[in-house]
């Protein structure tokens, strides 16, 4: 049982909630193949990570993630009841078993992980950064001295920006749409985010807005799953490392296809053909990285699709390269 401590235990028992039931191994799983359904907590308001397209359907990097975990566990990526959460309900979702797994722009953090579930693999190295308007002729973060600035609350960013910005004033916000609409407003003189998130909501504001060049601090975001259920943990971990892995090996939403005819042990192991079959070790199918890559393709493309150079927010991958081109993105052997 993965760091489930024994306070979680008490208010899973006296809440009655899904939490108990994922004491018993794969109960969550079970759970989502008996309701058809995976509940995948989301932001569903950020353009690139979750935000509703113009045919109603969600888009963005959490998105495809909640696919590619509901395509493993039901066959299909479609199969998703979509939970929308604000900041503040993030943790009372995961405690109260209100959620299968959550990709929700969240920061992995010592606190968290003890208290709120378990993290899987980063999918976004990102970090917290600052939005001015072009007009304000703000270059740096010294400029910002007796500033007003719009922040979330029930976040780390305030006290992230405690740390950086001396002399200023926050003005948290409980709602990300009501934080961007006041500075939109001019109620403050900046706003600040996650760098992902100043990228997305910069297309919807009024006039010119720039992102100032220093990044704040870390802000690694991955899923979170309930504490308690290690083979749910292990599944929604080892979906997101296939999909770096894929990228590493070439293997991509167009060839995966022709892929699972190679005779490479390695790409054999990955797409779960001949003696190299491995998704059984897990509780599930031994295709799971085929039925992954078909429906969402690889990091890479992911990436692309909601952040690259024709998303309407681009994103310099830096730190989310590869290991192989000097990035981060690492999945452990899949053997």
């Amino acid at each position: 049982m993965k760091r489930l401590v024994p306070g979680l235990v008490i208010g899973a028992l006296i809440l009655g909630s899904s939490a108990v039931v994922a004491q018993d191994g794969g109960s969550i799983l079970e759970a989502v193949q008996d309701r058809g359904k995976l509940v995948c907590g989301i932001a569903g308001t950020t353009p690139g990570m979750s935000a509703l397209d113009p045919d109603g359907n969600y888009q963005g990097m959490d998105a495809d993630y909640c696919r590619a975990v509901a395509v493993v566990a039901l066959g299909d990526s479609e199969a998703i009841e979509w939970r929308p959460l604000e900041t503040g309900d993030r943790e009372k979702a995961l405690q109260n078993g209100e959620i299968d797994v959550m990709f929700r722009q969240t920061t992995n953090t010592l606190t968290r992980d003890a208290l709120w579930g378990n993290f899987g693999p980063t999918i976004l190295y990102d970090g917290q950064g600052i939005m001015v308007p072009a007009d304000l002729g703000v270059s740096a973060l010294d400029d910002l001295a007796g500033a007003e600035i719009c922040v979330s609350s029930a976040t780390t960013t305030q006290q992230v920006l405690a740390e950086f910005v001396i002399e200023h004033t926050p003005k948290p916000f409980d709602i990300k749409e009501d934080m961007y609409d006041a500075y939109d407003q001019g109620a403050c003189q900046a706003v600040t985010a996650d760098r992902s998130q100043l990228l997305g909501f910069q297309p919807t504001l009024t006039g010119e807005h720039v992102i100032l060049p220093d990044v704040l601090s870390k802000e690694p975001l991955g899923p979170v799953t309930p504490h308690g259920d290690d083979q749910w943990f292990d599944i929604v971990t080892w979906a997101v490392n296939a999909t770096i892995e894929a990228e590493e090996l070439g293997v991509t939403q167009a060839n995966v296809a022709d892929m699972v005819g190679s005779d490479d042990p390695v790409i054999q192991r990955l797409l779960g053909t001949g003696d190299n079959a491995l998704g059984s070790q897990l509780g599930i199918g031994d295709d799971f990285v085929v039925t992954i890559i078909s429906s969402v393709g690889n990091y890479g493309e992911i990436f692309d699709r909601h952040f690259g150079p024709d998303s309407g927010q681009p994103l310099e991958r830096g730190p989310n390269r590869l290991w192989t081109d000097g990035g981060l993105l690492y999945s452990p052997p899949i053997k």
